[in-house]
């Protein structure tokens, strides 16, 4: 049976320490049968300030970090879903939010730019104004992988049952969320969002999310999970860096497909 797994991590501004607890993470879910394995959020880097990711943007195709993942899928034999990575837009001043996702011989097969941007004032330090740096994508994503036909979305989609619903109507049997959710919003909304998302679409979730203090002094929630097509938290990481990995049993999930249909 094929398995996917979350990876949590609490990222800093310094690129070669988050890569390296990346591959430290990867490899361990590879020893537990991960065939797929979907990275957070912004996983190589969280800066000071949200304007910093103009610094570390990369062309699409090659660059520091997209030839690290492309190298770690290859020599893990992993297909790898690279949380979020700043790709240039041909606008200086801005980047697209692009979920990457290599095979198993380290090529790129697929990239969904991020369409919900957070805007939002949450109260003291948390300030959110992700359209002031980022272009939202404008299409959904949807590829055969060793585990099933995985969907791509991220963090603030969450909020947006309609790109779901697409996704779920394109083939998708999971849906993979990398994320860097706030502590304070997730208390309340990670959890509901995910169950409700795998539950009204009958696919799996895999929410790979960030946790702890950032160098931004922001707080990302955590509780990484991967929740089953019939609402149930299959595996699940609460605090600190780690990960989870969870069988998938697609053949449960067309039976509970026929047995309560939604179309």
């Amino acid at each position: 049976m094929a398995k996917i797994a979350a990876i949590q991590m609490s990222s800093t501004s310094a690129i070669g320490t988050n890569l390296l607890t990346a591959q430290f993470l990867m490899t361990r879910a590879v020893e537990a049968g991960a065939n797929v394995i979907v990275l957070p959020e912004h996983f190589a880097f969280i800066g000071s300030n949200e304007s910093d990711i103009l610094l570390i943007k990369e062309q699409y195709g090659h660059g520091r970090i997209q030839d690290f993942i492309a190298a770690q899928a290859s020599e893990l034999g992993v297909w790898i879903v690279g949380g979020t990575i700043p790709i240039a837009s041909g606008d200086e001043s801005k980047v697209f939010s692009s979920s990457i996702v290599w095979d198993d011989k380290g090529q790129q097969v697929a990239r969904y730019d991020k369409i919900h941007l957070l805007n939002a004032d949450l109260g003291g330090l948390e300030h959110y104004q992700e359209s002031e740096y980022i272009i939202p994508g404008n299409g959904s994503v949807v590829i055969k992988t060793p585990v099933g036909n995985l969907g791509l979305a991220a963090s603030y989609d969450l909020r947006f049952p309609k790109q779901f619903r697409q996704l779920r109507d394109q083939g998708a049997e999971l849906i993979a969320v990398p994320s860097a959710f706030p502590a304070i919003m997730g208390k309340l909304h990670w959890r509901p969002l995910l169950k409700a998302r795998a539950i009204e679409n009958q696919c799996y979730l895999i929410g790979a999310n960030q946790q702890g203090m950032h160098d931004s002094h922001r707080q990302t929630f955590g509780q990484s999970m991967i929740i089953g097509p019939w609402g149930r938290v299959l595996g699940f990481h609460e605090m600190g860096i780690g990960y989870v990995v969870v069988d998938v049993d697609l053949e449960r999930l067309h039976f509970l497909r026929a047995e309560f249909p939604i179309d």
